[in-house]
């Protein structure tokens, strides 16, 4: 059964967008309980994408693993994830009770992803999800990689305030990342984000820049930036196993001015970052080399003037 999930925040981004009734048609994808196909997909994941927020109201976006099944729908409302986050993990302490929590579950070898947004409570296995809101969408940005097992010991995290010169490099290489959002009423939830390299722009040590491409006109995403502007950002090393965990405020630029000089951009994002965690082989899966997506619009080389 659909449900009305739209809050103020996500109407003001549509209609700011100039969207008229597209994100209403938009909206009959959004479902309270699980299809059956669904359930099929979630069973062939050996990731999902959980974002929520820490015990200060920080955003954060980390990454949970498991062999095919890890992830299953127990029934209609409820998702098990045999997985939490390990320690050191910006969410392993906030996950040892119960959560509001977005997850997306992301097959980037079939170019498929879903978004499950509810509530978790921890279990003996992992997390234990009732869902609020159910509904893929948008699949256009997804580079198509394989996934294979290389199992790894998380290193201790490495915390700074801003980004070091190695980290820069390697958002500026990043071709994909993860967003984690909430609305005003502290619901979360996750998002994908892909693009050319190139296409996040590291303006300093702790302002990134990226543009929002055409999309499927429901803007959860900034809908929830218009009334809440905490984020967190999730940027994986698809080769190594590493990840980039980033927290801080995000807003969204709306002047068409700046965005008609990104090539693609619908508007552009900008995002500050407070808080940056670096984790040595946090992941345990190791990706094929991408083949980009076809809808990537190009990148503008770097330093070419905006």
């Amino acid at each position: 059964m659909a449900v009305d999930s739209y809050h103020e925040g996500e109407r003001t981004a549509q209609r700011r967008a100039g969207l008229g009734d597209q994100g209403e048609f938009s909206a009959r994808a959004i479902r309270a309980e699980i299809p059956e196909v669904a359930r099929k997909f979630l069973l062939q994941q050996p990731m999902v994408v959980l974002g929520a927020a820490d015990g200060r109201g920080r955003m954060w976006a980390t990454l949970l693993t498991g062999p095919p099944g890890f992830l299953r729908a127990e029934d209609a409302r409820t998702i098990a994830v045999d997985a939490r986050p390990a320690p050191g993990d910006p969410l392993h302490d906030r996950l040892t009770a119960p959560a509001r929590v977005g997850m997306l579950a992301i097959e980037p070898s079939r170019h498929r992803r879903m978004r499950m947004n509810g509530h978790a409570v921890p279990t003996g296995r992992g997390l234990s999800v009732t869902l609020d809101q159910v509904y893929s969408n948008c699949p256009k940005y997804i580079q198509k990689r394989a996934p294979q097992w290389e199992p790894a010991a998380p290193a201790p995290p490495k915390r700074s305030r801003a980004l070091t010169g190695d980290q820069r490099r390697w958002i500026t290489g990043a071709d994909t990342f993860f967003i984690a959002t909430s609305d005003l009423d502290g619901d979360a939830d996750a998002s994908h984000r892909g693009g050319g390299p190139g296409f996040v722009e590291v303006v300093s040590p702790t302002v990134l820049r990226w543009p929002d491409y055409v999309g499927n006109a429901m803007f959860n995403t900034l809908g929830n930036l218009e009334v809440q502007p905490r984020a967190g950002l999730l940027f994986p090393d698809w080769r190594t196993g590493d990840a980039l965990y980033l927290t801080g405020t995000a807003r969204t630029d709306w002047d068409p001015v700046h965005a008609a000089a990104v090539p693609g951009a619908e508007r552009l994002v900008e995002f500050t970052a407070t808080d940056v965690v670096e984790i040595t082989g946090a992941l345990p899966l190791r990706w094929s080399d991408p083949v980009p997506s076809r809808f990537n619009p190009p990148v503008r080389p770097p330093g070419e003037a905006r």
